[in-house]
């Protein structure tokens, strides 16, 4: 941290948050702001203007903001040019993925990664969302070379806020996000995860995130290895773009889960909170509690919409609950094979059983947080979500 705020003394301009600034950082060659993702201008005022009007954050924020700025606009350049160079890559099929979603804190991370141990089915690492065409189209041993070369970089994350990992646990090697891999035109729900944005995350609401999600889909069809592996994905902002996923992945299994609201609520207020704090001196607990409450209502409302549209026959949904989930994994995983059109493991509670020896739920810590901590009432929002019951 305290490195972070000498090079902000030493180096004011890698930290400002000015949209030329960022632009001019991002483009390498003279042609890249051409290839920059279409509409990136306004998601940068947008995503820049937050950070600095509502972010409060510490030189360590500042810099992540910028970077993170940088690094998605130089991923839609080299993109795009990896698929000028591969334009074999245009038609590539894609057999329609697995998407797991649903509130933060649901039991998708666990249902993911589980899901991820079965050899038919692959799952990306940070680094292939990152940069895929990094890894697109080499061999295993480069592409093992290139993974391995990576796995620093989160247990940086880790030293800074050790935390963390109790709360949701990260690495090089581990199955991430499709977050990671967004935002190319600076539209993405990640952002607003881990720093304090809310006009960035009111403006994005707004937002047509189909190109988005047509530009995911490109990532997946550069590092689709043609071996007959069906992709497994995750991220609970899929929740509020159901729409947008089944226009890029039609026929898509989405896989929803579904927890107490309160649950739901409390403990991704205390995971965002934690997060917070990595990038800002000045966290409010109640404030995020307020943030996580409302993001949540807009989500889960949003989902209804899709499912009472005709949308919602471009996709195979799946719900499932959280108490499901952890009481009869082998029932729960079942019906998302059959969704899928897969036999499930041939023994199914030996599956899970080897999944949960190689990565045991509490090995850094439990997750302890209260409702209470973060400014909610759980009768007000047990009133506040009523809907869902509908």
């Amino acid at each position: 941290m305290a490195a972070a705020e000498a090079d902000r003394l030493a180096r004011p301009h890698r930290y400002r948050f000015d949209v030329d600034a960022v632009a001019a950082a991002a483009a390498r060659q003279p042609d890249d702001e051409q290839r920059f993702a279409a509409c990136w201008r306004d998601g940068l005022e947008y995503y820049l203007g937050s950070a600095e009007q509502d972010g409060r954050l510490n030189a360590l924020g500042a810099g992540m903001v910028t970077s993170t700025a940088v690094s998605r606009l130089r991923a839609g350049v080299s993109m795009s040019r990896f698929r000028e160079s591969n334009p074999e890559l245009a038609s590539t099929p894609l057999t329609p993925p697995i998407f797991i979603t649903g509130g933060w804190r649901t039991g998708t991370t666990f249902l993911f990664r589980l899901l991820a141990t079965d050899p038919r089915l692959r799952a990306p690492v940070p680094i292939e969302l990152t940069s895929p065409w990094r890894l697109a189209a080499v061999d295993a041993a480069e592409r093992e070379r290139r993974i391995e070369a990576s796995v620093d970089a989160h247990g940086l994350l880790h030293a800074l806020n050790p935390e963390l990992r109790a709360i949701h646990d990260s690495g090089g090697r581990l199955p991430e996000e499709c977050g990671l891999a967004m935002g190319s035109d600076l539209r993405n729900w990640a952002f607003p995860a881990t720093v304090r944005l809310d006009s960035y995350a009111d403006w994005l609401v707004e937002q047509d995130l189909r190109p988005s999600y047509r530009n995911y889909r490109q990532v997946l069809e550069a590092l689709d290895a043609g071996d007959g592996r069906r992709w497994v994905l995750k991220a609970p902002p899929h929740i509020a773009e159901l729409g947008s996923l089944a226009d890029a992945f039609p026929g898509a299994v989405v896989v929803v889960l579904h927890r107490d609201i309160v649950e739901t609520i409390a403990s991704g207020a205390s995971l965002f909170a934690v997060f917070r704090c990595t990038y800002s001196d000045h966290v409010d607990a109640v404030d995020v509690g307020r943030y996580q409450a409302d993001q949540t209502e807009r989500w889960l409302r949003r989902a209804a919409e899709f499912r009472s549209g005709p949308a919602a026959s471009d996709v195979t949904l799946v719900d499932l609950q959280y108490r499901d989930l952890v009481g009869d994994p082998v029932a729960a995983i079942t019906r998302v094979y059959e969704a899928a059109g897969l036999d499930a493991p041939s023994d199914p509670a030996g599956f899970i059983d080897a999944y949960h020896r190689s990565q045991p739920r509490h090995a850094h810590g439990t997750h302890r947080y209260r409702a209470s901590d973060f400014g909610l009432d759980e009768h007000e929002l047990r009133e506040r979500f009523d809907f869902l019951q509908s």
